[in-house]
């Protein structure tokens, strides 16, 4: 799990097996600077946004990365376009999508910085 930041572009598998889309880049906890949530294209290739899974359980295969959560919650996860990033206001949805706690730190930092 140490080098997930070298798997960009392999496939995302959910517990199943079934196909997600490809690792696209992976966000730290600012508090641990550890891999927290990872970035998932899917779509058509006219219409491909990013959507976010955490990566709690997750498995790291020889060309694969295998999430803890279903092929649909994952593709109705909050999203963003292939270009923009997380806007800090919006952190708080992607964590709720999956059940997570969500706090900022002392001072409103944000959770998440993608690596």
């Amino acid at each position: 799990m140490a080098d997930i930041r070298e798997w960009r572009g392999h496939v995302v598998v959910d517990e199943k097996s079934r196909r997600i889309g490809s690792l696209e880049s992976v966000y730290v906890e600012t508090a641990t600077d550890q891999p927290f949530f990872a970035t998932v294209t899917v779509g058509l290739v006219t219409k491909r946004r990013l959507v976010f899974v955490p990566l709690d359980g997750a498995v790291v295969g020889p060309d694969y990365v295998r999430v803890a959560f279903p092929k649909n919650q994952v593709k109705q996860a909050p999203s963003i376009g292939t270009d923009d990033v997380l806007p800090a206001e919006e952190e708080p949805a992607v964590f709720a999508h999956y059940g997570l706690p969500y706090e900022t730190g002392a001072g409103g930092e944000r959770r998440l910085a993608r690596r």
